[in-house]
């Protein structure tokens, strides 16, 4: 049974940081300390210090006068959606898209600067690394973080790109800030990604969102080829609208079951 103030087990503190976390929202991304106290009804003292704290801690972060989010509390929905026993849920589907298109298919969720590995079938290894549950690459130069990124609040990509440090993985690697804007940009318009030899020379790579009932991408879905195999043209043509199928059931699934 849940502590409460008359047991000493029950941490108001705790309570109210995560009262100001949820003050913030798509239609108030960015809140005054006055607006804050207001909303989550504490007083301006109490929450000047949750918000200086969690300004430490790097999960807020202020102009001077007004506070928002930044990416970190991200890692906060990585650690509920690595509970959820995704890959239970998501197998059969992900065994059916594997089947259909004879290739891997990946889920991940964002964990900046990196996505995570929650689910993955593999048919075969086409990369020199070992992908398994809760394997780490870069967001910026895969199909899966592209997408992810592609659904963050402008603030918040924003706040990624100003500390974008890029690698050139392979020949092929944006590198440059402008130009990863305009793949994230074009991403978010077409609803997918599709990333070419990027992060390693002969992995091509095509992603669409899983979304929650908000519509907001949770997590990602992918299918990875090598290049000997496909194309960027039959990815999109053979590939994408088995893909995108798949990210509805899954999503519907998991909204059903509750889970997002």
């Amino acid at each position: 049974m849940p502590g409460d103030a008359s047991t000493g087990t029950f941490l108001q503190g705790l309570e109210r940081g995560l009262a100001v976390i949820r003050a913030f929202s798509a239609d108030t991304p960015s809140l005054t300390l006055s607006e804050v106290a207001r909303d989550v009804g504490i007083t301006p003292a109490t929450a000047r210090r949750i918000l200086l704290t969690l300004e430490q801690l790097g999960y807020v972060r202020s102009d001077g006068r007004r506070f928002s989010l930044t990416p970190r509390v991200l890692a906060l929905g990585w650690a509920y959606l690595s509970s959820l026993d995704l890959g239970d849920i998501a197998g059969p589907f992900m065994e059916e898209l594997s089947a259909k298109t004879r290739e891997s298919c990946s889920i991940a969720t964002l964990d900046l600067p990196d996505i995570v590995y929650v689910a993955r079938v593999p048919t075969s290894r086409i990369m020199t690394v070992a992908l398994g549950v809760g394997a780490r690459l870069p967001a910026y130069v895969t199909s899966m973080g592209r997408v992810l990124l592609a659904g963050l609040a402008e603030d918040e990509l924003s706040a990624y790109l100003s500390s974008f440090e890029a690698e050139a993985l392979t020949e092929y690697t944006v590198t440059s800030v402008d130009d990863l804007r305009d793949v994230i940009a074009k991403a978010d318009v077409d609803g997918y990604a599709l990333v070419d030899q990027e992060l390693e020379l002969g992995l091509r790579s095509i992603a669409v969102p899983i979304r929650d009932s908000r519509g907001r991408a949770v997590a990602a879905l992918n299918v990875s080829a090598h290049a000997s195999r496909s194309t960027p043209d039959s990815l999109r043509e053979d590939v994408l609208e088995p893909l995108r199928e798949c990210a509805d059931q899954i999503g519907t699934a998991l909204r059903r079951r509750g889970r997002i």
